[in-house]
């Protein structure tokens, strides 16, 4: 049952490779009709075409058989022949006519498997005879394809000569590897050259009998090492074996328009390269020879033979130059990184270099093979510096220094600008990691040089992009702007203070940006550099910032000192803000997110800048001066968002007007609020703290009003916070008349409390008129709550503590202003009905 099984499997891929032939030869057959015809009729279905749908298409007949078929019309009869061939399941045609072909194939070489076994089981003959009859039928099968191929007229089906082909060829192997492996009748060395012999045969007779041959030169050519069952490789006969084989596959693949067997015949190669590896090369011999073979199969086969061209998919591309690049750098660092593996890695980059100059499909490649040679020198354990110099140096000449010479000739691409750049950052990196640091205590100006060379051919691409064709290197460029300016300030880390580079990176971004505003990618780059000395004191600031927030007052001595900020946070804020500037307009989103960044640190150094000011002026008490110094604060928020507003920049407006009303709502209001915390306001009453600071929250309040007040919900939300405000500061600056400067120190007396709801009336009475005055229903509704719960509080509260006149006054008081503000509230209705209702309605 096995068996069967096994031969209807053969059966069924033979059948669907031999489909995919026809299916070639149909469209090379249309593609010449469609050719000969000058004008191309409708497509129409040919009324001799046969209506029973057939498994697949019928071989193309010999040449005697077609000359007497009818010339097609029409174009359209060839595309009726052509799509009458769509599949259904026809078992008579599958197994009736199709299959027995290949299976009498098939069979024919088990055949000759099982003919040489039994002869050596039954020790009838001397090995050197069973040897020769195997080797007689299996040429005896060959000459019989011979045959049918010659008489293809009489036989009328090619698969005839090309079963008796694969059927010889299967044999010889099978004879070859049973005497040389499985019984010894012959010595390894014997097997294998016959092994090899037979796959010679089977890539030259694929060019005679097609595909069958090919994949049985394929797969024995490389299962004959395997198939000798030798104990210790001879490593240079095999890997020349292994070359001549893969070389020849790929080769014929071309010739034969498989792009695939060439891929698979690279695959296959490179697939015996790694199990040499994984085996051990001891010798400097082998390791030359293996070595040589990998440059072999990883540029020169694959630049020579076309399957690195650019039909195939990148990946097929680049993966033979990645496979052979990643084993010849395991043969690098098994050997102990050696001058000989050295030579042959730069070799393999010198020849993929080579292809590449002439094929641009081959760059790709030579990409791949710039990766795996930067991670090994950064992986180099222990390198002597000269040595190590000089294989940085011999790879930078051919991974960096030819794509820009590809570049200056004007055959560039952008692959070849980010390939140069990247590498001379990888080597930067390789030349830090084993020699120094990123930021060493003492000047390394050796380093600073080495770094500044690098540089150098990353401004060197930069340089060269206008020569690209048809673009400016988009991203590539970027990536080689940003590659030189992180190696430029890399040389300078080697040699200046600590101190001083944050400062020096926001001075050369600010510098690139007023006269070469082109170099947006170093820009950007020095930013986020700048940005990386900000982060220590940025996180000091949100550390005491978040306690802030929660309750804890800020102290001064708590912020990051005042040289951190002129040193780090300032400079990480100008050059973001040079970044925003060099920015197109049609970056919109990152514009407004790098312009956050660079509000944000401007802002957290100029809250340090006026915290360290204030306090060597008015001291560090939180109670004397919590007031004034949050007030101050604020008023240089509404300044600067007024300034950005007279600019133009009414985000930024926007944003530094909400963040001056959240700190008075949050510090002002709510957690330092005069009224309950205990915070100094002043011993007279209105010329205190109290004023500017409520007028700070006012003022925010009405330019928010101003810049976001088109909505009527804006309006109202805004209005209704300024009578909050209004009604807190009055509230306040009575507490003081009977507090003084410390509003929560003395109890409140009833004198007071009494006068708070005569406040709140005469405040309702207040919004009233100048809702009136103004047309703004939301004050005359406010009005009316303050109103509300005024009276509540005295009907509620106060009369509790009230007796005899003092309550009867009070009473009096408050019908009489009820009654003044209900007529009041009247008369204007009854003035403005249009007014009301188009408030009402909005």
């Amino acid at each position: 049952m096995t068996w069967l099984f096994y031969l209807l499997a053969i059966g069924f891929v033979a059948w669907l490779w031999r489909r995919v032939v026809i299916l070639e030869r149909e469209v090379a057959r249309l593609r010449d009709g469609v050719a000969a015809v000058p004008s191309t009729p409708a497509f129409a279905p040919s009324p001799s075409v046969d209506p029973a749908p057939r498994l697949a298409l019928e071989p193309t007949p010999p040449p005697a058989a077609r000359a007497e078929e009818p010339a097609p019309t029409s174009l359209g009869s060839r595309a009726g022949d052509a799509l009458a061939w769509r599949p259904s399941l026809d078992l008579e045609d599958l197994f009736g006519r199709r299959l027995p072909i290949w299976a009498g194939g098939v069979t024919l070489a088990v055949a000759g498997f099982f003919l040489v076994r039994w002869s050596i089981d039954a020790g009838l003959l001397t090995p050197a005879v069973r040897v020769l009859l195997a080797g007689l039928f299996g040429a005896a099968l060959i000459a019989g394809a011979e045959v049918a191929y010659r008489w293809r007229e009489r036989v009328a089906d090619p698969r005839v000569a090309q079963a008796l082909a694969g059927a010889g060829l299967a044999t010889l192997y099978a004879a070859f590897y049973l005497a040389g492996s499985a019984y010894g009748l012959i010595g390894s060395t014997l097997a294998f050259l016959g092994l090899a012999a037979v796959t010679g045969a089977a890539i030259a007779l694929s060019y005679r009998f097609g595909l069958p041959s090919a994949v049985l030169g394929l797969v024995g050519g490389f299962a004959a090492p395997a198939l000798v069952g030798s104990d210790q490789a001879n490593v240079p006969l095999l890997t020349l074996y292994l070359a001549l084989v893969t070389a020849g596959l790929a080769l014929t693949g071309k010739r034969q328009d498989r792009a695939w067997l060439g891929v698979a015949a690279l695959a296959g190669g490179l697939g015996w390269g790694a199990l040499l590896m994984a085996g051990g090369i001891r010798q400097p011999p082998d390791a030359a020879v293996l070595g040589a073979y990998l440059v072999l199969l990883g540029a020169i086969v694959p630049g020579l033979t076309g399957v690195a061209a650019a039909r195939p998919h990148w990946l097929v591309r680049v993966g033979a130059a990645a496979l052979a690049a990643l084993q010849l750098a395991f043969l690098v660092q098994q050997s102990g990184f050696g001058a000989l593996e050295w030579s042959l890695y730069l070799l393999l980059g010198g020849a993929l270099a080579w292809f590449g100059w002439r094929q641009p499909a081959m760059r790709e490649a030579n990409a791949a093979a710039a990766g795996v040679g930067a991670a090994l020198l950064l992986f180099w354990p222990t390198p002597d510096p000269w040595g190590f110099a000089f294989v940085a140096a011999a790879l930078a000449i051919i991974f960096a220094g030819v794509p820009l010479a590809q570049v200056a000739r004007g055959q560039g691409r952008p692959l070849d600008l980010a390939q140069a750049a990247l590498f001379a950052l990888a080597v930067a990196l390789a030349v830090l990691w084993h020699f120094g640091t990123v930021l060493p205590d003492d000047p390394q100006p050796l380093i600073a040089l080495v770094s500044l060379s690098l540089a150098g051919i990353a401004a060197l691409a930069v340089a060269l992009a206008p020569r690209l064709p048809g673009t400016q290197g988009g991203h590539a460029l970027l990536t080689a702007q940003a590659v030189a300016a992180l190696l430029g300030f890399g040389a300078l880390a080697q040699v200046l203070p600590q101190d001083a580079l944050a400062f020096t990176g926001g001075l050369a971004a600010a510098l690139l940006a007023w006269r070469l505003p082109g170099l947006r990618g170093a820009i950007a780059t020095l930013a986020l550099i700048t940005f990386g000395w900000a982060l220590a004191p940025l996180a000091q600031w949100l550390q005491v910032g978040w306690m802030a927030l929660v309750g804890e007052p800020m102290q001064t001595s708590a912020l990051p000192a005042l040289r951190a900020m002129l040193l780090h946070i300032v400079p990480a804020a100008a050059a973001w803000a040079a970044w925003w500037v060099v920015l197109p307009s049609d970056k919109a989103e990152l514009r407004k997110g790098i312009a956050v960044g660079a509000i944000g640190l401007a802002a957290v150094a100029g809250h340090v800048i006026f915290r360290q000011a204030f306090a060597a002026v008015a001291g560090t008490d939180f109670v004397a001066t919590g007031v004034a110094e949050r007030m101050v604060w604020e008023a240089l928020l509404l300044v600067a968002a007024w300034l950005a507003a007279r600019r133009g920049w009414r985000g930024a407006a926007v944003g530094l007007a909400a963040s001056a009303l959240a700190h008075f709502a949050w510090f002002s209001l709510t957690l330092h609020n005069p009224l309950w915390s205990a915070q100094a306001v002043g011993p007279l009453p209105l010329a205190n703290a109290l004023l500017p600071a409520y007028a700070v929250g006012c003022a925010g309040l009405l330019l928010l009003r101003r810049w976001l007040g088109e909505a009527a919900f804006m309006r109202w939300l805004v209005d209704a916070a300024l009578m909050m405000v209004i009604a807190l500061f009055a509230l306040s600056e009575l507490r003081q008349m009977f507090a003084g400067s410390i509003l929560v120190a003395p109890p409140i007396s009833p004198t007071e409390d009494l006068l708070r709801s005569l406040l709140g009336i005469a405040l309702a009475a207040g919004f009233l008129a100048w809702g009136a005055h103004t047309h703004e229903r939301s004050w005359r509704i406010g009005s009316l709550v303050l109103m509300v719960i005024a009276v509540l509080k005295v009907f509620l509260v106060d009369a509790a503590g009230l007796a005899g006149l003092a309550r009867i006054a009070s009473f009096m008081a408050l019908g009489f202003s009820l009654i003044g503000i209900g007529w009041f509230y009247s008369r204007q209705l009854r003035a403005s009905p249009a007014e009301t209702t188009a408030a009402a309605e909005a």
